[in-house]
């Protein structure tokens, strides 16, 4: 026990100075998100159900995408141990490179959604909406993706400040642009699920526009545009090989709860409307975990640079021990204030008020249940990214989500007949694994060379 409060004051202040930006800009991100579910919501059922099904389609293929942004997170924070500023260049070149060739490819499938949303199963005008949404959004993800490259790069050399002004100045004009488009105020057209689609976009571009600014700036010794057409194979593959295996594992995590919604989808139109309000919940808790982990795994990248594996250890315990504090005050809060969350996603004029509520509390409980192993499961993910570990981690995550998560959500919720309650407890099973997996590799790695 002394040992740990020795650790926890010689590691929580170094570590939450550079996470508090983080999470904050996490937070932040998902507050963008968040305004357009809760307009949406108040602007129509269905248009809030549009944007989840839709939302989720382009937050997979975000996340995938981005798991070479996440990738150069370590290479960076690694190579600024050793004070090499020739590989940060680099690096963060190639993995500019990877994003924008992932969009090349992948924005097709955004833009041409609808016939993917019917053959899920889907409702066909709410595959419609979410099409004519994704039109709109899908050309977002260029900008987005190159954002969190910035991010990546900003928050390895501890620079995480400017990320979290930035998100923060994101929420309020998403929210201001919204506020004019979707609703049609102060002579604006009313565009409903079309008018959040814009603001995104144009949020998104700003975002990255004031970013790479910064950046080239800020760290003029990295020279990060110098020469930017010319190809660097070495890295370009150092990159790619690290980061495929992250956006693998993260779109496994990200698959197992859009699966989860097709699932519920297939109930009906107020099961879906209760787990995307319950999900919007849950997920913003979460949000303080993501940051933290990226913290934690820019700390660790530091000391595995320097060869501090003592240091590693205590500080893996560090922010083990605030993060299961964090999911403990959440879950207390689901608990104790269910149809105060709730209300805040839908009008009190909604004729399906009654159902969501019930519904939305009972998943709720739920979720306060998984908010322990969610919590763990991404932090042990950060701490396995920090020692550029991605492929085992992969493989654990692949069989965690759909190995357990979505096989037995399918059964509990659609063969059993438990609807969305069910999909919510194969979800549970399934971060629960994946929980178990990270720390154990992770405990492994941490004794350092034999």
């Amino acid at each position: 026990m002394s040992s740990l409060i020795a650790s926890f004051r010689a590691h929580s202040k170094p570590l939450m100075k550079l996470a508090w930006p983080l999470i904050g800009s996490q937070i932040m991100q998902f507050a963008i998100g968040l305004t357009d579910a809760i307009m949406l919501g108040r602007y129509s059922l269905e248009a809030f159900a549009a944007q989840v099904l839709g939302g989720s389609l382009f937050f997979i293929i975000l996340v995938l995408g981005s798991g070479f942004a996440f990738g150069l997170q370590p290479m960076v924070a690694n190579a600024h141990a050793k004070k090499d500023d020739q590989l940060i260049r680099r690096s963060t070149r190639m993995a500019l490179w990877l994003v924008l060739i992932f969009a090349a490819f992948t924005v097709p499938v955004l833009l041409y959604s609808e016939p993917i949303f019917i053959a899920l199963g889907q409702d066909a005008d709410l595959s419609l909406q979410a099409h004519h949404y994704l039109k709109i959004m899908g050309l977002s993800i260029f900008p987005a993706l190159l954002v969190n490259v910035f991010r990546s790069y900003l928050s390895a050399l501890e620079q995480a400040g400017i990320i979290l002004y930035v998100t923060i100045a994101s929420v309020t004009l998403n929210a201001g642009v919204n506020y004019l488009l979707i609703f049609g105020n102060f002579g604006f057209p009313e565009m409903g699920l079309r008018g959040a689609a814009v603001a995104s976009l144009f949020v998104h571009t700003t975002s990255f526009l004031v970013l790479a600014i910064y950046a080239a700036r800020k760290n003029r010794n990295h020279n990060l545009f110098q020469r930017f057409w010319r190809p660097d194979p070495e890295v370009f593959w150092s990159v790619f090989k690290l980061g495929w295996p992250i956006g693998i594992t993260v779109v496994a995590e990200v698959g197992m709860f859009t699966t989860a919604s097709v699932f519920v989808g297939w109930v009906s139109v107020v099961e879906l409307g209760a787990h995307g309000i319950a999900l919007q919940v849950a997920s913003l808790s979460f949000m303080f975990h993501l940051g933290l982990s990226h913290a934690v795994t820019v700390r660790a990248g530091n000391a595995h640079g320097r060869d501090d594996w003592a240091g590693l250890r205590d500080g893996a315990k560090v922010a083990l021990v605030i993060s299961f504090t964090v999911a403990m005050l959440a879950s207390i809060s689901f608990f104790l204030f269910p149809e105060l969350l709730l209300l805040a996603f839908v009008s009190p004029d909604e004729p399906n008020l009654e159902a969501l509520i019930r519904r939305g509390t009972t998943l709720l409980y739920i979720a306060a249940a998984f908010q322990f192993v969610d919590a763990l499961q991404v932090m042990g993910t950060g701490l396995l990214r920090g020692l550029q570990d991605t492929k085992v981690p992969m493989y654990f995550a692949t069989f965690s989500y759909w190995g357990i998560g979505i096989t037995s959500g399918y059964v509990l919720g659609i063969v059993v007949g438990w609807d969305a309650v069910g999909v919510w407890l194969g979800l549970t099973l399934g971060l629960t694994s994946a929980t178990i997996l990270m720390l154990a590799r992770f405990r492994i790695l941490a004794r350092g060379p034999a």
